[in-house]
């Protein structure tokens, strides 16, 4: 692999948040580091809203700004695209069409 396309996050990570929004979940920097240990949200929604064209909107709550992110409703799961770590997902998606 490239260091190009090589993200700072752990393909674990982001599979965990694509598979998140795609449940429709909000995510904060807490719930990523309470389920899988990760540190790189805000990067990896980033990467996938500015690479991948995911509608990922984002809201800041409380005193402190805390940063909440989630899938735009009524996204069509069906035509986004994936990150090579989870191409799986399109496939659940699909039914193996993808």
């Amino acid at each position: 692999m490239a260091q190009s396309d090589r993200w700072f996050s752990s393909p674990t990570q982001i599979f965990w948040t694509c598979k998140a929004l795609l449940d429709g979940r909000t995510l904060t920097h807490k719930t990523e580091i309470r389920e899988v240990k990760g540190w790189r949200l805000a990067s990896i929604c980033h990467r996938l809203k500015s690479e991948f064209g995911w509608p990922i909107l984002v809201e800041y709550r409380g005193p402190e700004n805390v940063a909440h992110y989630r899938l735009a409703s009524g996204t069509d799961l069906s035509q986004l695209r994936f990150p090579p770590s989870a191409k799986s997902l399109a496939d659940d998606l699909t039914g193996g069409a993808a």
